[in-house]
């Protein structure tokens, strides 16, 4: 969905679009988007590059093809570099959405690359490309999304990569004392015996678990986390109505959620869970509200508009670096006077 807001909105602004890669979707999942858009596993003369960045990953990519478990994503991605890249010069955007591009890597300083990151404050020379948001999700009603039946205090949705610091420092805590789930690829889990994972789900169940749900917590490998990076679950969980809680240790938090909506740790995510139950109707409206308010900064059109500039080689009209926040800003309260903190 991420990737197709962006593909859309390129096509919108009379763009041609062709996935230079295997119709997985109709080949796994037996889903027909040909009319749609095209796929191609060869070499089609295109004008520019654009690849969500690979990395080496032991046992799937970096096996000989043919091997059991194997996926060519990392080889396919070598070949479309040399070939479009470093043979045709072809503008070229990388778009490391999991900051795996170590900084020093000589493919930042050629000339006709720009490496795009997910992050407000991204590595020195890339560009913000955040995850784009549909810009109809974001002017929806923030009653109608608050609604509903809310039984489990508490749901986060994601996988365990490189997250198992900050889910013990902030989830696991909160879990302890109220009832919740964790849906995801979660292999070890043996450190947290009380918590209730329960495997991984089908994309359409996602907005299933967060409409049933009081809260989330947004937990990120510190990668993510220092460099200001938000990932999709923040639009999944507030477009169903669930109210998410952000670590204050989070650069630029305050960019994606509500101040009153960061907690310093797992007890005082506990704590914070314990008083949103309780909360009215209008009261967590007023919460959505603020969070969709926050989400613009997401926005597709926006997102676009910097790719767009960033493939005709021009400066971004839309900037996604704020000032840094200080360590000592403080946390302001729900126009209901609602606060996280005790």
């Amino acid at each position: 969905m991420v990737t197709a807001n962006l593909i859309d909105g390129l096509r919108s602004e009379g763009h041609e679009i062709v996935f230079l890669q295997p119709n997985r979707d109709l080949q796994e999942a037996g889903t027909d988007l040909r009319r749609l858009y095209r796929w191609h596993d060869g070499r089609p003369d295109i004008d520019a590059l654009m690849l969500e960045w690979r990395w080496p990953i032991p046992g799937r990519n970096n096996t000989p093809c043919g091997m059991p478990g194997h996926t060519c994503d990392l080889h396919r991605q070598h070949d479309l570099l040399t070939y479009y890249t470093d043979r045709q010069g072809l503008p070229t955007v990388v778009w490391d959405k999991d900051r795996q591009l170590p900084a020093d890597d000589p493919l930042r300083s050629r000339s006709n690359v720009t490496v795009c990151e997910a992050a407000l404050y991204p590595t020195k020379g890339a560009v913000s490309l955040l995850f784009p948001v549909a810009d109809a999700a974001l002017d929806a009603d923030p009653n109608a999304l608050a609604g509903g039946q809310r039984p489990w205090p508490l749901t986060y949705v994601g996988n365990q990569y490189d997250r198992d610091e900050v889910f013990t420092r902030y989830f696991a805590p909160a879990a302890a004392q109220h009832q919740h789930r964790v849906a995801g690829k979660w292999p070890r889990t043996e450190a947290w015996p009380h918590v209730t994972f329960i495997g991984r789900v089908p994309f359409p169940r996602v907005h299933m678990l967060y409409s049933s749900s009081v809260s989330t917590i947004l937990l990120l490998p510190d990668r993510l986390m220092q460099a200001g990076q938000m990932t999709q679950r923040l639009a999944e969980a507030v477009l169903a109505g669930c109210v998410p809680l952000a670590p204050a240790e989070l650069q630029g938090a305050g960019y994606f959620v509500p101040d009153y909506l960061h907690v310093r740790d797992g007890a005082q995510a506990a704590a914070s869970i314990t008083r949103l139950m309780p909360m009215s109707l209008a009261e967590r409206a007023d919460a959505i509200g603020d969070c969709l308010a926050k989400l613009d900064i997401m926005r597709a059109s926006r997102q676009i508009s910097t790719l767009l500039d960033v493939l005709g080689n021009r400066q971004p009209r839309h900037p996604q670096r704020p000032p840094q926040r200080s360590a000592d800003d403080t946390c302001t309260t729900h126009p209901s006077g609602y606060s996280p903190h005790p």
